[in-house]
């Protein structure tokens, strides 16, 4: 069977390739990461428990045979408390503007409420022509509850079309990229075929690094960590060496983020660099500095450096 830039060729005639951007929405921690990484077959947004993990806005590029989705994963849209929680719903915002798809992800576990209500609207004012409501988390909900979940998010705008899926355990993961796949516009390949995401190794492990803070320290420091890679240099040996630096808005979160003889900051980067060496198919040396910087997250120029700022 013949394949062109089209699509494919058979005895029925020439299939339209079809490709296009597909915003995954929906409060913090829905799934949206975890729908993502699924779709994709492998980790490359991070995940947590702590609301707004994801502050960057990280394209992912699934291909199919006769299609290429092109997945945005978004901060959660929450009412801001400073200048990072405003960017952060402007990064998720400036989403809906120009994708072919918005997927409006909802948790099975929690009643739908007004911050539902709220993406909601920003979903039916899109311009999008395909909304696709999606229900996660189906694994952890009983049948009963998910029907009443599906039922009440249906409400709150008018979607084309919905579906329950569990990304975790790979419920319907295929179903949806199949169905996305379906309703994106006849066009080319956006990204070369053996492209995974638009991020660049110094962000991935940045984002890495900044899941295992989260993971490991998730009451204390959650939201004042933010992290960056000074630098990856590439040795002769194949190995790689690389440092960044995390950084806390108060000296008493630097003591809890190194912890008792730096054993935290030490399992910290060993959790980390597990991960690294997985997406660079290579040994990494790791290097973790923790630097203070009070008030952080309301200086605009910091959180432009960090690269959380929205950019049109």
């Amino acid at each position: 069977m013949e394949k062109d830039a089209k699509g494919e060729k058979g005895e029925k005639g020439e299939v339209p390739f079809r490709s296009g951007f597909v915003a995954l929405v929906g409060r913090p921690s829905v799934g949206k990461s975890t729908l993502l990484n699924a779709a994709v077959g492998g980790k490359l947004a991070i995940t947590s428990p702590v609301a707004q993990t994801t502050r960057r806005r990280m394209r992912a590029v699934v291909n199919t045979p006769g299609s290429q989705l092109v997945i945005v994963d978004t901060p959660g849209l929450h009412k801001p408390k400073d200048a990072l929680g405003k960017e952060l719903n402007k990064v998720a915002l400036g989403e809906l503007g120009d994708v072919d798809v918005v997927a409006f992800l909802v948790d099975a576990t929690k009643p739908v409420g007004r911050g539902d209500e709220w993406v909601a609207k920003h979903v039916a004012a899109s311009r999008a022509p395909f909304k696709l409501l999606v229900i996660t988390k189906a694994d952890l909900a009983k049948p009963d509850q998910v029907k009443t979940q599906l039922d009440a998010a249906s409400a709150l705008a008018k979607f084309d079309d919905a579906m329950v899926i569990s990304a975790k355990e790979g419920f319907n993961v295929d179903s949806f990229v199949s169905l996305v796949g379906e309703h994106l516009p006849e066009g080319p390949r956006w990204f070369p075929e053996d492209m995974d995401c638009d991020a660049t190794d110094e962000e991935l492990v940045a984002e890495f690094v900044r899941e295992k803070v989260l993971n490991n320290l998730r009451q204390e420091v959650p939201h004042s960590v933010g992290v960056i890679c000074d630098d990856i240099d590439w040795r002769k040996d194949g190995l790689a060496s690389i440092r960044a630096t995390i950084i806390v808005e108060r000296e008493g979160q630097k003591g809890i983020v190194i912890g008792k003889g730096g054993q935290m900051i030490k399992r910290i980067g060993t959790q980390a660099r597990r991960d690294v060496e997985r997406l660079f198919d290579t040994k990494v040396f790791l290097d973790l500095q923790v630097r203070v910087q009070p008030q952080w997250r309301r200086d605009q120029n910091e959180i432009r450096r960090l690269g959380y700022d929205y950019e049109e």
